[in-house]
């Protein structure tokens, strides 16, 4: 039972690693350059956290209780998805500071500009229910090597989607916090935005280019 409880206890640790990889940081970058307040903020990081954390949960438990199996070429698929997720966020926040468009967003009214923040919190809640999709799988097959009890193996998934969230917001806190006098700042916020926007488009692009050709997934569609 010790045992067990210290395999739960990895399955939470990893969680919060897991929120580190360069994948989720730079989605939750690009995001959170665009909101005007810590709390803010910590509402996009927990709002990613729960999305992943449920796919992950959902996905992972129909693998480990149902034995759902997820083909490779969909699995590879499902990571295409996170490079072209983070190609269309980072040209959203380029758009969003272009010089054309700064006049239009000056003009709009506050309230309008309120009720569209709360349609953006949405975007982190589906961003992250995407990431957690292209991870499940491989999630879940590393859980059923180490535990065999499929109960105990849906519990661990939990424990690690918790993890995950709670990572999620202390890393976008951990990104903002040194930017807290600038993010409700204009001025600051144009080229946070945009630099942001770059470091998304840029290794989205990348991960298209890994996944789609040095991997193959695309060869055979564009072959």
């Amino acid at each position: 039972m010790t045992e067990l409880a210290s395999v739960l206890l990895l399955g939470f640790l990893l969680g919060v690693r897991h929120a580190t990889d360069s994948d989720h940081v730079v989605a939750v970058t690009t995001i959170i350059s665009r909101e005007p307040s810590l709390r803010r903020v910590t509402q996009v990081g927990a709002l990613w956290g729960l999305g992943h954390g449920v796919t992950v949960f959902v996905v992972g438990s129909a693998i480990v209780l149902g034995g759902l199996a997820v083909p490779p070429r969909l699995a590879l698929g499902l990571e295409l998805m996170v490079g072209a997720m983070l190609v269309l966020l980072g040209g959203l926040n380029l758009a969003a500071v272009w010089p054309g468009l700064a006049p239009e967003m000056a003009t709009r009214a506050p309230h309008a500009h309120e009720a569209s923040g709360h349609w953006l919190l949405l975007r982190p809640l589906g961003v992250g229910l995407v990431h957690g999709l292209a991870g499940s799988s491989a999630i879940a097959l590393l859980v059923l090597s180490t535990i065999r009890e499929p109960a105990w193996a849906a519990a661990y998934l939990l424990l690690f989607g918790i993890g995950t969230l709670l990572g999620m917001v202390v890393i976008s806190l951990g990104i903002a916090l040194p930017f807290r006098d600038r993010i409700a700042s204009p001025r600051w916020r144009r080229p946070l935005t945009a630099a942001s926007g770059a470091l998304s488009l840029g290794f989205g692009v990348f991960l298209v280019y890994q996944i789609g050709f040095v991997e193959g997934l695309l060869r055979g569609v564009t072959g």
